[in-house]
């Protein structure tokens, strides 16, 4: 038997979550849920009911993008993405805090900034990009985020950049953060983004399982 994955194709955690696993090599069986209307299964495994959910042959469930993230890598680590001894990993985690809670607020009230009256759409991009900035410095100095290789750090931010992008692609082709562009697009253009953007039918209990195989990739 095969992991289970509950995904969304353009949840930026759940994207993460694929890249890792895809980039382990292990198979999985995917399972494309649509949000407004999520199957019963996936709500007895995580009740919380965000994707990505991870269900393993054996019953443990993982359903924290950034775990999965870590659990695929350390049983498959192809590409070095964790460092050697997890130092990517540790050097990632002040990171992924920042990209998953002041910089993920920020991006939410960008992009849906008629929940959140409270301030112009302005003002929180404007609040997003201390973070652009942050990653700008660290893109000037070496190609990624950690040093001149693609780790875990790259890749568990990435998808939320690309989400942040598309809210307004003029202003963000014209913004001075000409080395998270050039970041982003290599990422955008790469094997494994393809790969796991893919689009699938969501799944409907009965249906016949989707396996993504995950052993094809060479390179990320």
């Amino acid at each position: 038997m095969l992991p289970v994955l509950y995904s969304f194709r353009r949840c930026p955690y759940a994207m993460r979550a694929r890249l890792a696993l895809h980039a382990s090599g292990m198979g999985i069986e995917l399972r494309e849920v649509v949000l407004r209307n999520k199957p019963e299964s996936m709500l007895a495994a995580s009740p919380k009911g965000s994707v990505p959910v991870l269900v393993l042959p054996d019953g443990p469930v993982i359903d924290e993008s950034w775990q999965i993230m870590l659990w695929a890598l350390r049983r498959h680590d192809r590409f070095g993405w964790l460092g050697k001894d997890e130092a990517y990993a540790d050097a990632a985690t002040p990171l992924i805090v920042e990209n998953d809670t002041t910089f993920k607020d920020n991006l939410d009230r960008y992009k849906y900034p008629g929940r959140y009256p409270e301030h112009t759409q302005i003002h929180y991009r404007t609040q997003a990009e201390t973070f652009l900035q942050q990653l700008e410095n660290r893109l000037r100095a070496t190609p990624y985020l950690l040093g001149d290789t693609l780790s875990i750090a790259d890749v568990g931010v990435l998808p939320f950049i690309r989400q942040f992008a598309d809210v307004d692609k003029s202003w963000f082709a014209q913004a001075p953060y000409i080395s998270v562009q050039h970041w982003l697009k290599d990422f955008v253009n790469s094997e494994c983004f393809a790969a796991v953007m893919k689009k699938y039918p969501s799944w409907q209990p009965g249906d016949a399982p989707i396996i993504i195989a995950n052993k094809e990739v060479n390179s990320c």
